[in-house]
This record gives C-alpha cells, sequence and structure tokens, in this order.
C-alpha cells in the first residue's frame, strides 16, 4: 500500500498564510507574498522502515518552489517587510535562505541583498540567488561573520533582515508541523530534523505545541535533532570557529536559534547529536536508491541520525528532508562514476550493457 500523503487541502491550495492564516500573525487586508509554497509529500520510507521497524516517513520539503523549507518562513518574512513599507531585504546564507529571499523578494519588487562566505556555497544555489535578480557579495569569512555583519546592516541601514533572527521566519516554518499532523492524523512519535542555524527545530516545535493546543493532535513527539560533526555546536557546547562539513546548508558555527534548539530537545524529551560526513552520504546515497527521492547532503542528516539511534518498535517516525538534490549537483556527481562514451552501435552498446 503507498502511504505517501500530500496536504489534503492541495487541489486549492492557496499558500501557507491563507491556509493557516489563523496561526500566523497576518493583518487583515494585508498584501501576501505568495509563491504557493507548503503542501510538500510526507513520503512513506518501506527500506527504511524496515531496517527500523518502525513506521517512517520522509517529509520532502524540497518540493517547494524555490527547492527547501525556507519559502516557509520566508513568504511571512517578506510579506511583513512589505507591511512594514521596506523597499530592500538582506540575508546571510550558506545558500537556501538566499535562493527563497531573492526569489520573494522579486515577487514583491524588494530589492534583495545577499551575504556569502566565499567558496562556501553550493553553486545551485547562488545560481538561484543570481537568476532571481539578488545583489550578492561574497565575503573572507564563514557564515557567522556574515551574519553578524548582517544584524549590523539591519540595525544602522534602511534594510529589513530577513535571516531566522527575523520572528516572522520562525513564525512560517512551524506550518511543517502542521502538514505534518495534517497528514499523519496525528504528531509521530520521533521528529528527526537537520540542525545549522536551528530555527527549523525550534519552528516545528512551536508548531507541535499549537496544534496540541489547539487540540487538533494528541500528542507531541521527541525532537531529535542532528548537527554535522564537523559543524556541531550545540553538542559540543561551545561555538565552532571554522565549521567544515560537506552538508553546506548546516555549516554553520554558532546558531542564531541555540536556546530554541535545546528548549524543544529539553522539553520533548528528545536529543541533538551528530553525525559524520560518512554517515550523511551514505544516507544521501540510500535516499536515492532504495526511498527515491534526491535531496541535498544536509537533508540526509536526519536520516543518517535516524540510521543510528534506536526507535522503538512499531513508532511513528518522520524525517525531514529540507531541501532538494538538485541544489547540489557537485556533490552527486561526486557520489557516482560517470559513464564514458562508447560508439553508437548495437554490438558497442551491448557490451558496455554486459548483455
Amino acid at each position: 500500500m503507498d502511504k505517501t500523503f500530500e496536504n489534503t487541502k492541495k487541489l486549492n491550495w492557496r499558500g501557507l498564510i491563507c491556509e493557516y492564516g489563523e496561526f500566523l500573525p497576518v493583518t487583515p487586508g494585508a498584501r501576501v507574498i505568495t509563491l504557493g509554497e507548503g503542501a510538500t509529500p510526507l513520503v512513506h520510507a518501506p527500506h527504511l522502515s524496515q531496517i527500523k521497524g518502525a513506521d517512517v516517513y520522509l517529509k520532502f520539503e524540497g518540493a517547494n518552489p524555490t527547492g527547501s523549507f525556507k519559502d516557509r518562513g520566508m513568504t511571512l518574512a517578506i510579506t511583513k517587510a512589505v507591511e512594514a513599507g521596506s523597499s530592500a531585504v538582506v540575508c546571510a546564507s550558506t545558500g537556501n535562505t538566499s535562493a527563497s529571499a531573492a526569489a520573494y523578494a522579486a515577487k514583491a519588487g524588494l530589492a534583495c541583498i545577499v551575504l556569502i562566505p566565499a567558496g562556501y556555497i553550493a553553486l545551485g544555489k547562488l545560481a538561484q540567488a543570481l537568476i532571481y535578480g539578488a545583489k550578492v557579495v561574497q565575503i573572507r569569512g564563514n557564515f557567522d561573520r556574515a551574519l553578524e555583519i548582517v544584524r549590523e546592516l539591519g540595525d544602522s541601514k534602511p534594510v529589513t533582515v530577513v535571516n531566522s533572527i527575523n520572528p516572522y521566519r520562525i513564525e512560517g516554518q512551524k506550518t511543517g508541523a502542521f502538514e505534518v499532523v495534517d497528514q499523519l492524523g496525528d504528531a509521530p512519535d520521533y521528529h528527526f530534523i537537520p540542525v545549522g542555524n536551528a530555527g527549523n527545530i525550534t519552528a516545528y516545535w512551536r508548531g507541535y505545541n499549537e496544534y496540541l493546543k489547539a487540540g487538533i493532535s494528541t500528542r507531541l513527539p521527541r525532537m531529535m535533532g542532528v548537527q554535522a560533526a564537523g559543524a556541531a555546536p550545540i553538542v559540543l557546547g561551545h561555538p565552532v570557529v571554522n565549521p567544515d562539513t560537506v552538508a553546506t546548508a548546516i555549516r554553520i558555527g554558532n546558531p542564531a536559534s541555540w536556546s530554541g534548539a535545546l528548549g524543544a530537545k529539553d522539553e520533548s524529551g528528545g536529543e541533538i547529536f551528530a553525525v559524520s560526513d560518512e554517515e550523511i552520504l551514505s544516507a544521501y546515497r540510500l535516499l536515492a536508491r532504495y526511498e527515491s527521492i534526491f535531496c541535498e547532503p544536509a537533508s540526509a542528516a536526519s536520516v543518517a541520525g535516524l540510521l543510528k539511534t534506536p526507535v522503538d518498535p512499531g513508532s511513528s517516525v518522520v524525517c525531514v528532508l529540507t531541501g532538494n538534490g538538485l541544489k547540489d549537483p557537485d556533490t552527486a556527481i561526486s557520489q557516482i562514476e560517470v559513464p564514458t562514451a562508447v560508439d553508437a552501435d548495437l554490438d558497442a552498446i551491448s557490451a558496455a550493457l554486459g548483455l
């Protein structure tokens, strides 16, 4: 039986602000900036379910308009920026935030400024930001330094910061939890999620709590946050000066939402732990080969975390896959053997195929 769920409202889907407005800080009559984000599929993972003896689902956020979960928060952040009369937005990014900010700013008719760490952004994401018309500045420094500068720009210049330090980003991202409950019928027992700047684990925990308070769900999941070993400040208990991991989207050494992540872990009885790059890439290949989902490496951190963590037999598990694999094609190419050319005749092709 196919247990893949799309949001039941999807045929008439109007975007997150219209669909979940009662849970969001939206002013009546505000101009809503949307690209139809949300309603992403919750895909049953039979191979992982068999391995873990549990019912495992994959929340594939790569199906959002710019290919990542960032669109959930950006629709609300840009809507509120327009409402406030802003003419420009700014963000620091390892890639996905820049793509999303640039797209939604373009939709709203706002200028978009992006600061990225030089040499540490997947080209697929950089291409998105540029084609949407953002002004991109590469700095000689890491993401954490870029975010420091963005904070300074927000304090001193007429621009709106749309990183997850913007509270509307977290408010929009909590809708991912609403969709999981709407799709499953209740909250799962475990929720595995990659942790970089830590806004998403903070947001999902908020969403689960709000749905429980509203009587839509009956329970809360254990929040299982997964960092890359080379960029695991929360696990280590201190900032990492030079974070390094193949999972560029979570290559962050001093998360802006650190306290929110710890709150989600402690309040849910969950954990925040690290996985190696080797474990991330192994999960990345497994997802493509056995579950037919191509995600970016940072997304696979959630599944790498599940693979090394015991869960109760028969429990329900959701792993968030935060971004599309097409964001980072270079990593994909590095994991496969690219076929060489052969002569265009039947004998050569049959020999190449071993037929």
